[in-house]
């Protein structure tokens, strides 16, 4: 009924989040490699850009999920919007569904970006370890 609230509500303090710390980005984060007298360097992924990931993966469960809802019927463009919303028994198996279905969806998405994050590590370390091999032959 409203489980997309949840997903939605997180990508919305994620979003505040990545634009406070754009703004005070500083430099990208790089890693210098020293070799045979010339220096390269591999830029990383920051942590603004990989917090874009995790805002996008929740934007778009949470619309896709909206979409849904409204296919169903169970979300209205009048007052209260969501049909659950005008009946306290409706309402409280609503709350119930955002509770648990919500929070597993939010979860869930949350744990996918993490095992992105480890994928992405491992791709910029096996690149460095590259980088600093072509540097010394």
């Amino acid at each position: 009924m409203a489980c997309f609230a949840v997903p939605a509500a997180e990508a919305l303090v994620m979003t505040v989040v990545r634009k406070v710390m754009a703004s005070k980005k500083k430099e990208p984060e790089v890693e210098k490699i020293e070799g045979s007298g010339e220096a390269e360097v591999s830029q990383k992924f920051t942590m603004v850009q990989k917090l874009r990931w995790l805002t996008n993966l929740l934007w778009g469960g949470a619309g896709l999920l909206m979409y849904e809802h409204v296919w169903h019927g169970e979300v209205v463009p009048w007052f209260p919007f969501l049909t659950a919303a005008s009946d306290p028994g409706d309402a409280a198996e609503m709350l119930h569904e955002m509770a648990t279905a919500g929070v597993g969806m939010a979860v869930a998405v949350t744990a996918v970006w993490a095992l992105m994050l480890l994928g992405a590590h491992i791709i910029e370390r096996r690149a460095g370890k590259a980088d600093a091999a072509a540097v010394t032959e």
